[in-house]
């Protein structure tokens, strides 16, 4: 005899009483220049899928691939000097 189970936790996994902590938000906050940064490397690089990067696509790929860096850096300072340590 196979047991019938019910999806009643999978349902009721995205309730409205599950929002998103404040602690949560703040990391989002917090973690927002790094995905932007990812997003704007993403769009560079799906620009050139379709055809022969020129000269200015790749500089539009450079420059974000250093500011996607820059923002991850900005985040990992950010982090350890709000533990007290050193990045």
């Amino acid at each position: 005899m196979e047991h019938i189970v019910t999806v009643q936790d999978a349902v009721t996994a995205f309730a409205d009483f599950m929002e998103p902590t404040p602690a949560e938000l703040a990391a989002i906050d917090a973690e927002m220049p790094v995905i932007l940064a990812d997003v704007e490397l993403l769009d560079a690089r799906i620009l050139t899928l379709d055809r022969t990067p020129s000269e200015v696509d790749a500089r539009r790929i450079r420059r974000a691939r250093r500011r996607a860096l820059a923002a991850r850096v900005a985040l990992v300072n950010r982090t350890a000097d709000q533990a007290g340590g050193a990045a």
